[in-house]
């Protein structure tokens, strides 16, 4: 059985280990990917804020604390939406059951649509993208982070020992599903390359203002061998676009 869109997390044992996996300290999503999303962000004092795709909302209430004024979070997952609705109680921010796909998207609505690591288990990302471009207020920005393409690429060494020190590029320009072995489940993912989320961005409007690669920054590490070893593969693609 594959996995698709936000349909894993409803089952509750892989949502457990997810949700382990996801806040351990050594998280590459904490160490590497947030900081660098943070970075990008900047002040958010009077914003307000989508989270497409928004998980357990974690950032939502972050944001909140920084001063943005609304933080309506998407998410597609039962057991995800219980969860953000905990982190978010007393909070100005809303948690929304339901796909990106589907979402209603009002115009000129937000300031700032962020999505952190969600994008990639969409088919399609033109009509997204587009949605995304007219529901921004004049010069608002839209921040997302992505698994790097080197990573979605091929699923041959996704399949093999979790403490990887290579990872096998193959069928790079063959954009498309991919069905990838994730905590004892397989889950669907789509590729596409650096080239095609950069004309995407183009064709919807946006201005690209900054794109990162998940550089790991050595003060973020507890462990200097486990510094090193990130520093062999790209794990995330992260785009700051501008309306």
């Amino acid at each position: 059985m594959e996995y698709r869109g936000a349909s894993a997390y409803n089952d509750d044992k892989f949502f457990e280990n997810y949700i382990t996996r996801r806040n351990r300290e050594e998280s590459p999503n904490n160490i590497i990917e947030k900081p660098i999303l943070l970075e990008l962000i900047g002040d958010v004092v009077g914003r307000r804020v989508l989270d497409l795709g928004c998980g357990e909302a974690k950032l939502g209430v972050e944001l909140l604390q920084k001063g943005c004024i609304s933080y309506d979070g998407v998410e597609g997952s039962v057991n995800m939406v219980r969860e953000a609705t905990k982190n978010l109680n007393g909070t100005e921010g809303n948690v929304h059951l339901s796909s990106m796909e589907t979402w209603n998207f009002q115009s000129e609505n937000y300031d700032l649509v962020v999505s952190r690591l969600a994008l990639h288990y969409l088919a399609e990302l033109k009509d997204i993208f587009q949605e995304v471009h007219g529901s921004l207020a004049s010069n608002g920005k839209f921040i997302f982070s992505v698994q790097h393409p080197v990573l979605t690429s091929s699923i041959k060494s996704a399949a093999a020992s979790s403490s990887k020190a290579d990872w096998i590029v193959d069928d790079y320009f063959n954009s498309g599903e991919r069905i990838e072995p994730w905590i004892d489940k397989r889950v669907v993912k789509y590729h596409r390359t650096f080239e095609e989320y950069y004309q995407l961005l183009k064709l919807a409007g946006f201005n690209i203002e900054d794109i990162r690669e998940g550089t790991p920054r050595v003060e973020e590490f507890s462990s200097e061998s486990e510094y090193k070893r990130r520093m062999r593969i790209p794990l995330f693609l992260i785009f700051s676009c501008k309306k």
